[in-house]
């Protein structure tokens, strides 16, 4: 780890992949130096405490913020948003082109090629080109406690070793995250989003709860035969898997296997991940395209969201304009969901939220100064809530708008219903 330290120079620059990619080792040993003058590292989702960015003369670009990119924004920490849906990330990297990049890697085999385990995401194509520049560098941290996970045809998802221009060895584990306790405001708006899933229906999910319960109520429903196409594979979709109610064998591309492009679970997860081989790995350019998630067939995107006003603007990573998550692939699965009549895109969210002990609606007749849109109106698909499903395309803007005020929370939905019809006489 010393030479891999010793190769970043006072003025310099790293790239590292989102949050489950991290070399944590790596990043760690940085945080001990002292000396210096100006590091840019671009990258996304902090998943560990680095002592690296709170030093003074270190800025950190995120094109994802999470709860560690919050607290150090918060404390006054050079920590920044790059604003970029996942896809776009990869053009972003490769303008940037970091001096060093460097990535967690799982144990090479016998033939010396090494995994990229958890994540292939936007930072791939950049690693062989840093390892291919003799005036850049390419790091690999390998950790026998990162899985190893598997690409597709042209999608190796693998480094050789001969590539790097350093391999050091580490004993850090991925970022275990806990399985979700759903409330019961959880298990309604699952409950009316597994309405939309039907037997052989690809799905795409995420983190959290909601996720987590919408796949444990598939795998103890009657469906089946369904498939995965996935920008994160979530220890909910292995829960899936293991229920035997996955197949990939109705998907239209891909078939046969689940495809995603990063990976964040709990440790079962990764154990299972090990060599399993009806599950792909392939970059995001891949992944999160338009087109190939149009492909597939009977395809159904779930994302959450914060707020959404009576025009279906959604807002899923602001909070009053201010940076709380990330783009990543929410805009491009609500997107390619809608080119096919047979997909759905699901924006499911808590009727309400409540901020200083009052209760607020997340429906609004318009978003709060400041706000930040994630998803156009024109995207909209099927917005859930613990009180219904509401379908919005083919709807005028009265009627869109009347029916996401059904779904409301009934403390505000008579007010809701009469800003609807205020809309509908003028717009």
């Amino acid at each position: 780890m010393d030479e891999a330290v010793a190769a970043m120079r006072p003025v310099d620059a790293l790239g590292i992949p989102l949050g489950p990619g991290h070399p944590i080792g790596l990043l760690h040993a940085l945080g001990e130096r002292d000396d210096w003058e100006d590091l840019t590292v671009s990258g996304a989702l902090l998943t560990d405490l680095y002592a690296l960015f709170t030093q003074a003369n270190v800025r950190f670009l995120s094109g994802f913020f999470g709860p560690i990119e919050r607290g150090y924004r918060d404390a006054g920490h050079n920590i920044e948003f790059v604003p970029a849906d996942f896809r776009r990330f990869a053009p972003v990297l490769e303008a940037l082109a970091p001096r060093v990049m460097a990535t967690a890697v799982a144990p090479p085999d016998d033939d010396g090629w090494m995994s990229l385990s958890l994540h292939a995401g936007a930072t791939v194509e950049e690693l062989h080109r840093a390892g291919a520049d003799p005036d850049r560098v390419l790091i690999a941290e390998v950790s026998p406690n990162f899985p190893r996970t598997l690409g597709l045809g042209p999608y190796s998802h693998r480094l050789h070793v001969d590539e790097c221009d350093l391999v050091v060895e580490s004993d850090r584990s991925p970022i275990a995250l806990p399985d979700p306790e759903p409330s019961d405001v959880d298990r309604a708006i699952a409950g009316f989003a597994t309405g939309y899933i039907h037997d052989g229906s690809t799905i795409q999910t995420g983190i959290g709860s909601i996720p987590s319960t919408i796949a444990k109520l598939l795998a103890e429903g009657d469906g089946g035969d369904y498939g995965v196409h996935s920008e994160m594979f979530t220890s909910g979709l292995k829960l899936l898997h293991e229920s035997g109610k996955v197949t990939n064998a109705a998907k239209g591309v891909f078939e046969g296997y689940s495809i995603t492009t990063f990976a964040a679970g709990n440790p079962g997860m990764y154990d299972w991940l090990d060599g399993r081989d009806e599950v792909r790995f392939l970059p995001v350019h891949v992944v999160n395209s338009a087109e190939v998630i149009a492909n597939n067939h009977n395809m159904v995107s779930i994302n959450g969201a914060m707020a959404i006003d009576l025009f279906g603007q959604v807002v899923a990573d602001t909070i009053g304009g201010r940076q709380f998550s990330g783009i990543g692939g929410h805009e491009e699965f609500v997107s390619g969901s809608g080119l096919e009549l047979s997909d759905r895109s699901l924006i499911c969210l808590p009727s309400t939220v409540t901020v200083d002990g009052e209760l607020r609606s997340r429906i609004t007749p318009e978003l709060v100064r400041g706000a930040v849109v994630t998803t156009p109106r024109h995207h909209l698909d099927v917005v859930c809530t613990e009180f219904g499903a509401a379908e919005m395309q083919g709807r005028t803007v009265r009627e869109r708008a009347t029916a996401l005020a059904g779904i409301a929370h009934p403390d505000f939905r008579d007010e809701l219903l009469e800003a609807a019809e205020d809309m509908g006489r003028g717009r």
